[in-house]
């Protein structure tokens, strides 16, 4: 994950580092103050209205078009991270059909456009890293699914070749995730499935159906173990480096059923449920997904994992998982700010009170629309 490492990408801690975003400056530890809900009330889609109202409330920036990092509002959350709310914005116009709601989510495309330099995928100083690009490729990509604006797809497109040409390994196969090609890391490797596939829809090239197999072939071999544990990162010729983390095991279900919704091969659709398999019996603690991001870039993760894990219950009409969804959603909903209606990345726990980042408030926001999705 995160760029904190980007300076020791050539030293003899290569090994370890993973695709895991980045640490920020922590303020003072805030303790909750409330102690956890033990009531456990249904939670509702006005809920849902509720909790998107107020993430917007604190933490949207109406001048910038994107989002701040926390509720000081004092500086913009990290790049990759506002395609993800931009995917959530766009979860809202799924499901309430709001004009106003279709009109941020265009704000928030201009917002990047303006913030990014027009999308330039060239701009080595704007775009670091791959996967930073590639999930404002998914992006864009749904947003022309969605709207059907075509300077979105043209920007989708254009992403999609720049990290192609730069990140794809042709000897060896998949995706490395930075341009010293140090690495090969689940957070490029499957979002690159899920963009060629969402590109493919759209366009009708096959070969984005052809490089989607591929990297994602790849993946399976060199990221995934027959319990449906998701590694990080793959160095060289070393094992795979098996680190914990939603996000990757939501775009392993998301690469996973952009290629079965396509093929209909029972293969992919038994490899999502494996990794869900594993996320639920393995991951966090009696049936909570895990609190990541202790004031870094992290606490975004599980809104990843939810926009994925939702594909598999409802594209793959994997409806058991839906109470263990359920469950963590009326947890972490419960367990808000009551004063600001603000959620926290840790669902099992009362949220506190004081500085809080967009990340860590974006999981059960995402998790909610998702649910009530029409």
């Amino acid at each position: 994950m995160k760029k904190i490492f980007y300076i020791l990408l050539a030293s003899l801690f290569i090994t370890v580092i993973g695709c895991s975003k980045g640490s920020e400056n922590k303020p003072p530890a805030v303790k909750p103050v409330d102690p956890p809900a033990t009531a456990d009330p249904t939670f509702t889609a006005a809920d849902a209205t509720t909790a998107y109202t107020a993430f917007n409330r604190y933490y949207y920036n109406t001048a910038k078009k994107l989002y701040y990092s926390t509720t000081q509002q004092d500086g913009l959350g990290a790049i990759w991270t506002q395609a993800i709310y931009w995917d959530m914005a766009m979860n809202v116009y799924e499901r309430t059909n709001d004009p106003a709601q279709l009109t941020l989510v265009n704000d928030i495309y201009q917002g990047g456009f303006d913030q990014y330099d027009g999308y330039n995928w060239d701009n080595t100083t704007t775009w670091f890293i791959y996967d930073d690009m590639m999930w404002w490729v998914m992006a864009l990509a749904r947003a022309n699914q969605m709207t059907g604006n075509q300077v979105y797809l043209q920007k989708a497109i254009a992403g999609f070749n720049r990290v192609w040409n730069g990140s794809y390994d042709a000897v060896n196969g998949g995706m490395f995730w930075d341009f010293q090609h140090s690495g090969k890391n689940a957070c490029i490797n499957y979002p690159t499935v899920i963009a060629a596939m969402r590109l493919y829809k759209l366009t009708g090239d096959a070969s984005y159906l052809t490089k989607a197999k591929s990297i994602y072939a790849w993946a399976k071999t060199n990221l995934m173990d027959a319990a449906g544990r998701i590694a990080d990162h793959k160095i060289g010729n070393n094992a795979p480096g098996y680190e914990d983390y939603t996000y990757n095991q939501g775009t392993a279900i998301g690469a996973a059923m952009a290629l079965y919704n396509e093929t209909k091969d029972e293969a992919y659709l038994n490899d999502a449920k494996l990794a869900a398999d594993y996320t639920k019996a393995r991951m966090g603690a009696n049936g909570i997904l895990p609190a990541e991001g202790d004031f870094n870039e992290q606490g975004v993760l599980k809104a990843i994992f939810a926009q994925y894990i939702m594909q598999l219950i409802t594209d793959g009409k994997q409806t058991q998982y839906l109470d263990w969804v359920k469950t963590n959603i009326n947890t972490g909903w419960n367990n808000r700010d009551k004063d600001r209606n603000l959620t926290w990345r840790n669902y099992a726990l009362a949220a506190p009170r004081g500085i809080m980042q967009s990340y860590e408030s974006s999981s059960i926001v995402t998790f909610m629309q998702l649910y009530f999705k029409k």
